[in-house]
């Protein structure tokens, strides 16, 4: 009987082997497809890390792989292309145009509307704060505001003290003169 480690170990072992082999597959298909071989359309086509690509024993059939699609293909027959192949191209060409430009335009519309999104929220979060911060500005201020006014209502009345005070102390000012210069005494 295997240890559960064992058990594990096996496991592993036939998973790597069975993602190796559909690597290798991948490449036969994308060199039978006329695709260009890379690592990442190798991981890509069979559905695996791109690390197992470097790994070896796949590394060299994907090198191999490449050095074959770069080496100079001999000039095949110049026959031209039927006027129905060309017509086929062409539509498909279209087609795949008129696709591209309604993802642009929906990725730009998509665009647009979170930039529009992160505007607005900076936009009224500072709005925000600055009302805060000057609503506490405003309160700070008509206190200070009725601090001064109050302030400057107690020196008025000590205005109007000092200057009834003085018109009192020149009123008996002249009195004391007027009675020192006619020679009255006061009582």
């Amino acid at each position: 009987m295997q240890t559960p480690a064992q058990v594990l170990k096996e496991v592993r072992r036939r998973d790597s082997r069975a993602k190796r082999a559909r690597g290798l597959e991948a490449i036969r298909s994308l060199q039978h497809n006329g695709d260009k071989v890379t690592h990442a359309a190798d991981a890509r086509t069979a559905g695996v890390s791109p690390w197992l690509t470097y790994a070896e024993g796949v590394r060299e059939h994907v090198r191999a792989a490449i050095q074959e699609q770069d080496k100079p293909r001999p000039a095949t027959r110049n026959t031209p292309a039927s006027n129905a192949s060309l017509r086929v191209d062409l539509n498909l060409a279209r087609e795949e145009i008129h696709k591209l430009r309604a993802e642009r335009d929906r990725l730009q519309r998509n665009a647009r509307l979170h930039l529009s999104r992160q505007l607005d929220q900076v936009a009224t979060g500072d709005l925000t704060t600055r009302v805060h911060e000057l609503t506490a500005d405003k309160a700070e201020m008509e206190a200070l505001l009725n601090a001064k006014n109050v302030e400057a209502d107690v020196l008025a009345r000590r205005v109007t003290e000092l200057e009834d005070e003085l018109t009192a102390a020149h009123t008996s000012l002249r009195q004391m003169i007027r009675d020192h210069s006619t020679g009255t005494s006061p009582t």
